[in-house]
């Protein structure tokens, strides 16, 4: 199996319209909500916080672009 059958498939996957639904859910915007803010807050300990702002925004970012909350 090639790359182009493996990027074939996930493109089928993902336009599913129940694979769509359950992206779309409440459910899926608290998961990505938390490995989101688990992300940002490594990140801010790791840089001792000197780009907490930076790391928010970017973190803000993420969020408008997956899940529910646009």
């Amino acid at each position: 199996m090639g790359i182009d059958d493996i990027t074939g498939k996930a493109q089928e996957f993902l336009n599913d319209n129940k694979v769509k639904e359950a992206l779309d859910s409440q459910q899926a915007e608290d998961i990505s909500d938390k490995l989101l803010d688990g992300v940002a807050g490594f990140a801010d300990n790791l840089t001792g916080g000197k780009f907490s702002e930076q790391i928010e925004g970017a973190r803000d970012a993420a969020d408008g672009a997956v899940g529910t909350e646009k």
